[in-house]
């Protein structure tokens, strides 16, 4: 879709907050032109990436969630640490987790590298179906950690192998 196809489909809705994400969002062709119309029109953008991607050239009035990949997703090592300088006071540090292993793997990541310094929230998100919402709670809890437990709320409101939701 072109920006413009974009721009007509979503102001077709009365909210003003737009979140893109999907895959690698800054990958896509025309993404900076996008968010710079959306901003120009008084739109609140966020950009959920991958954390690979380079980051300064997304403003800094957008929202960046940086998702930052655990050991269960296999891509844990593709991630650009250099951009934590990117992140600002608004932003959020996603981890998702499939287990005690990515939760040790976040939770050491958090506290080493000061995320909570460097953005508004941490969040850590229970795969769907594979680690119990209470379970990440518990240990989140135990540790004693400053971030925040966020369900996969797409996968509750529609199934969890739906697309483009």
């Amino acid at each position: 879709m072109s920006v413009n196809e974009v721009m007509s489909a979503i102001e077709l809705y009365p909210c003003r907050l737009v979140e893109l994400t999907g895959g690698e969002p800054l990958l896509q062709d025309d993404v900076y032109a996008l968010i710079d119309r959306l901003l120009r029109k008084g739109w609140k953008v966020l950009v959920e990436t991958g954390g690979h991607v380079p980051l300064e050239r997304v403003p800094s009035a957008v929202v960046k969630i940086m998702d930052v990949k655990c050991p269960g997703s296999g891509e844990a090592e593709q991630h650009d640490w250099n951009n934590l300088q990117w992140l600002t006071e608004h932003d959020q540090v996603k981890f998702v987790l499939r287990d005690r292993i990515d939760y040790e793997f976040a939770r050491n990541t958090v506290v080493e590298r000061e995320l909570v310094a460097h953005c508004a929230t941490v969040l850590m998100s229970p795969v769907h179906g594979l680690l119990a919402p209470e379970t990440l709670a518990k240990w989140v809890l135990a540790d004693g950690l400053q971030v925040r437990v966020q369900l996969q709320v797409h996968k509750y409101i529609w199934s969890a192998d739906a697309r483009g939701v």
